[in-house]
């Protein structure tokens, strides 16, 4: 089978398309045969080896991935040869075929194509975690979404909607806030020329935003962090901006507020069924059309590399697939 490869941590142009031994499922696993990838920030982190995880090189990247179960182990009853799966992992998935646990399965309905799945099973399932399980998101509350036109800013603007709150998308250029608008937000700001604190205020009648959505890091945090309302709760999602902010505590005191940790991949694996359920809830939401993944494009793995080097210069709106 072709997979693509990191082999040496320089980033995305260190990735090569190589062949590789199809890989058998032992006791409780299952092969998918990939139709459709998901491209995530992770995957840039990993090329670079300055992820959580760091495999050894060589190794295939890719943390979601969609597709046709050719083959089970022994023990497996949750899934059959034929169906129609989607399913998360730390690595892997930019390969023809990937073996993966039948708990990290979760079957994909018919009406959901496989690149939408592939697209929407972690950044949709990261997000679902972190707006019910983390914050308890309530209708009518007010989601500040920042770093809201990537693929886990579309995924909170576009759950927000479903769950009832009112969304402020913050991102940074005309362009990409004409298309957080489409994704259903109801205000937008431009954090590349406002004030994101006084704008956020100004905008919610000076009360702040109920629930912050912080994939960003950098500089964003504490101004957001300063615009967030009595007993409101601030979503630690990840640092696409590199830096790591340290939070003035005096802040949490005085909003009476909460600083919240997602980490997705270790809820994954330490709820498992949880996190199967909110995936399932994820996909029937999108075959229902109540959730829209946005695809910005679908590459070939033989382009992986431009993937990746799209996903770091901040020029994706959505999300980017790749397809063997």
């Amino acid at each position: 089978m072709r997979a693509v490869r990191v082999h040496v941590l320089e980033g995305p142009k260190s990735l090569k398309v190589d062949e590789l031994p199809t890989p058998e499922p032992s006791d409780g696993e299952v092969r998918i045969d990939v139709r459709a990838a998901g491209v995530n920030f992770p995957d840039v982190l990993l090329s670079y080896g300055k992820y959580q995880f760091k495999p050894e090189p060589p190794f295939v990247p890719g943390g979601e991935a969609a597709g046709v179960v050719s083959a089970v182990g022994p023990g497996v009853t949750t899934v059959k040869k034929g169906d129609r799966v989607a399913a998360t992992m730390v690595n892997g998935a930019f390969a023809e075929s990937v073996v993966v646990s039948e708990l990290a399965c979760v079957k994909v309905p018919e009406a959901v194509s496989f690149e939408a799945a592939a697209a929407a099973t972690l950044t949709y399932g990261t997000t679902i975690h972190a707006l019910v399980d983390r914050a308890k998101l309530q209708a009518g509350e007010t989601l500040l979404v920042l770093g809201a036109a990537g693929g886990v800013g579309v995924a909170a603007i576009q759950l927000g909607k479903v769950l009832g709150a009112r969304v402020i998308a913050a991102a940074s250029g005309a362009e990409k806030l004409t298309f957080c608008r489409a994704q259903g937000a109801d205000e937008v700001i431009d954090y590349g020329k406002e004030d994101l604190k006084d704008r956020t205020k100004a905008l919610t009648n000076g009360d702040g935003a109920n629930v912050i959505y912080d994939p960003v890091g950098g500089r964003y945090s504490e101004q957001a962090l300063r615009a967030i309302a009595w007993e409101g709760r601030h979503l630690v999602v990840g640092f696409a901006a590199g830096e790591i902010p340290k939070m003035p505590l005096n802040l949490l005191l005085l909003k009476g507020c909460q600083v919240l940790g997602v980490f997705w991949g270790q809820f994954a694996m330490r709820e498992i069924d949880k996190n199967r359920a909110n995936i399932a809830q994820v996909l029937g939401w999108v075959a229902e059309g109540k959730l829209k993944p946005q695809i910005d494009a679908t590459l070939k793995f033989a382009q992986a590399t431009e993937a990746l080097e799209r996903l770091e210069r901040r020029a994706v709106k959505g999300k980017v697939v790749l397809v063997p």
